[in-house]
């Protein structure tokens, strides 16, 4: 098979295939880069098909499913890092499906209370329950101390990346 007619390759497999052109550092962003994408398309693509609702509308009801009473939409806006104009169309949708409530805000007239209907709470239950089984199934390929371990080192890799934002702001 000759170039023009081979298989795109994701960039991790390209970066392996030519390492001394790369740093270890940039190969380890390709790998969790690409990790992370492998992953969170099978999730999206599962949930769409399983519950026909996108990843942003289920992170949106795992908020909400930590704040029984409800959260404004600014801060979802913040716990979610979107804007409040991804948070208020994903709100509205989820309410017209009878899954989330909003309500004025009894200190703040411009701001509105949002939370999962009773309806809502049980539907998102469910679908996390099967959420958390997918992520057991993609991980199964690791042992206990394989991801014991890998959590220790992105514990480490994410307080360096942190170390370095932080740093970078001053």
């Amino acid at each position: 098979m000759d170039d023009t007619t081979a298989l795109p390759l994701d960039a991790e497999t390209k970066v392996s295939e030519r390492p001394a052109d790369h740093e270890a550092e940039l190969r380890l962003w390709l790998r969790l880069f690409t990790c992370t994408t492998l992953i969170e398309g099978e999730i999206r693509r599962r949930l769409r098909d399983t519950f026909d609702v996108t990843l942003p509308r289920f992170d949106l009801m795992a908020q909400l499913d930590k704040a029984p009473g409800g959260m404004t939409l600014g801060e979802l806006s913040k716990r979610m890092m979107v804007s409040n104009g991804n948070v208020t169309g994903l709100a509205e949708r989820l309410a017209t499906q009878g899954l989330l409530e909003r309500r004025a805000s009894p200190t703040d007239r411009r701001a509105q209370f949002v939370s999962l209907t009773p309806e809502g709470r049980k539907t998102f239950r469910t679908m996390a329950r099967t959420h958390e089984n997918w992520i057991a199934e993609l991980f199964a390929g690791l042992g206990r101390d394989d991801t014991e371990k890998l959590m220790t080192l992105l514990a480490r890799a994410k307080a360096s990346a942190r170390k370095a934002v932080t740093a970078g702001e001053k």
